[in-house]
Order: C-alpha cells, then sequence, then structure tokens
C-alpha cells in the first residue's frame, strides 16, 4: 500500500473530518493530552471515520510539538502523547487505510515579529516529524498553517527527520489578490515554496472560505503548479451565536463543493472544522460515485 503510487494511479482519495468540532460536540474538548487521557474515546473516535470508508485517518497530534507545548505550560511528554495518538488511529485504522500524523503551528512567530529563529522551528519540527515516524504512520501533514516561512521550516524538519510523505496545507482568508492568507502569502507564493522544498502534496484547508471558495482556490493551484492537491474545508462560513462558533451549511452542499474542487484539479478531499460525520459521509457516497 503505498499512498504517493495511489495519486499516480489518479485514485481520488478521502482523508476524515473535523477533528477539533467533533471532539468538542463530544463533550471531549481538544488536545493531543486526550489520548492520554480519554484514549478509548479518541479511538472511537478514529473508528467512526474508518468504518465511513475514508482512505486516511490523521492522528490528534496537531500542536504536539516542543514550541507550542512548553510555552503553553502544558507538562506533556511529547513522545508519550505522540506515539499514543499514532497507536490509536492505526488501531482503529483498515488495512487499506493510511494515517498520517498530525502537525500544525508552534503558536509562535520568528524573528524579527517573534523570539524564535528557523533553525530553532525547524528543528522543533524534525523532533515530533521523528515521533511520528517511528510510531509508524504512514506520511506526514502539517495543516492550517497561516505563515509560509514557518510551514517551510515544518517542511524543512520533516525532509530532515524521515522520508515519507509530507503534505502541506495553508489556511486562506480570502481569494482577493491572488488568494491570500492572514499573513499576505499568495496562492502562488505558496505553491512555488511548497514545490521547491519537496512537498509532496500542497493545498488549503480550514481558513474563512467556503467548499465552494476552496474551489476557485484550486484553480490558482493549478495555474502555479502541478504538484497533487489536497483540500479540506469547513462547513461554511463560521457563525457566532450565543457565544459559540457554528457551522451551517448541510451535509449535500458541503459534498457538492468539494466535489467540485475536485472537477477542478484537488486530488484528494476531506473536511476541516464544522464537518461531522454526516458530511463525511455525503462526500464519500459522491466521490465513489
Amino acid at each position: 500500500m503505498n499512498f504517493l503510487k495511489n495519486i499516480e494511479l489518479k485514485k481520488k482519495m478521502v482523508f476524515d473530518g473535523a477533528m477539533g468540532t467533533e471532539l468538542e460536540k463530544r463533550g471531549l474538548g481538544t488536545g493531543g493530552h486526550l489520548n492520554l487521557t480519554a484514549a478509548s474515546e479518541i479511538y472511537n473516535f478514529h473508528l467512526d471515520y474508518a468504518r465511513l470508508g475514508v482512505d486516511c485517518l490523521t492522528t490528534n497530534t496537531f500542536t504536539m510539538n516542543r514550541i507550542y507545548v512548553e510555552s503553553h505550560g502544558l507538562g506533556l511528554d511529547l513522545r508519550k502523547v505522540n506515539i499514543a495518538g499514532v497507536k490509536l488511529a492505526r488501531d482503529a485504522a483498515g488495512n487499506e487505510q493510511f494515517v498520517f500524523g498530525d502537525m500544525g503551528s508552534t503558536g509562535r512567530l520568528l524573528k524579527p515579529y517573534g523570539e524564535y529563529t528557523e533553525e530553532e522551528f525547524i528543528s522543533n519540527y524534525r523532533e515530533q516529524a521523528a515521533l511520528l515516524a517511528e510510531a509508524g504512520v504512514d506520511g506526514l501533514i502539517i495543516e492550517t498553517m497561516t505563515d509560509l516561512r514557518e510551514a517551510v521550516c515544518a517542511l524543512q524538519g520533516c525532509k530532515e527527520a524521515t522520508d515519507l510523505p509530507v503534505i502541506v496545507t495553508m489556511s486562506f482568508t480570502t481569494l482577493n489578490k491572488g488568494g491570500r492568507t492572514i499573513m499576505g502569502n499568495s496562492v502562488a507564493d505558496v505553491a512555488v515554496a511548497l514545490e521547491k522544498h519537496g512537498a509532496d502534496v500542497a493545498g488549503s484547508n480550514c481558513g474563512d472560505l467556503t467548499p465552494q471558495d476552496m474551489a476557485e482556490l484550486v484553480l490558482m493551484f493549478r495555474d502555479a503548479t502541478d504538484m497533487p492537491l489536497l483540500v479540506q474545508p469547513n462547513a461554511g462560513m463560521p457563525v457566532l451565536k450565543d457565544g459559540i462558533t457554528t457551522y451551517n451549511m448541510s451535509p449535500d452542499d458541503f459534498a457538492d463543493g468539494v466535489i467540485q474542487c475536485l472537477e477542478n484539479g484537488a486530488n484528494i478531499v476531506g473536511g476541516c472544522c464544522g464537518t461531522t460525520l454526516e458530511h463525511m459521509k455525503a462526500l464519500i457516497e459522491k466521490v465513489r460515485a
């Protein structure tokens, strides 16, 4: 079973859906510590997606890098929490399902805006990537990145730690001016930089775009690169109701928008904030059809 070979064979693959909003809905809160304190619940969470028939599960290790854990005073053993996260996803996965080690932002800024150097960021991501690889993931996914410099540091750290496939997805806030992240990075800049530094798959997740907007973003990526693309939209735009952020797009409308992403040139799709098992079921049915 080879992830990149599937892409070469033009197989359309489906990643799982939301983790944070889904875990909160189940009353668990969020965070990698749940791999240790609520292992059975995290296993069941992965199992629910696996039973839907997704091709790829992502581990509950999004912010389990040293800089994030230490700067937020979480007091976690990085080795234990990352390895536990991989085991839970792997135990839930079927024989034909891939497990990707999930990696996210440090929550801090690079100099001159922050206190960290690029080498410190690279070392930070190298450490987490090595732990995830040791635990047996099939690949790594660096996601929800808003700063291209940090994304490249993360990518470099992963490439130094392992030869596993690495996916990098950025979060965009607008389609204007060539698509922009909150830090001002354009789609073209992202595509060129990620390809230059050896990403195996590029793309976008989360952000302030609907699935239909994300389909337009795919066209921008396709103008800049021939790399395989992954997109994981939210279930529509966030709506604040009684102090709680909700997502109101129906499963069918979500699935239709994501199918448009595939039609515009995406190779892999999935869901992000607000997507439920119902959203992912609707998407899988339309992809398989």
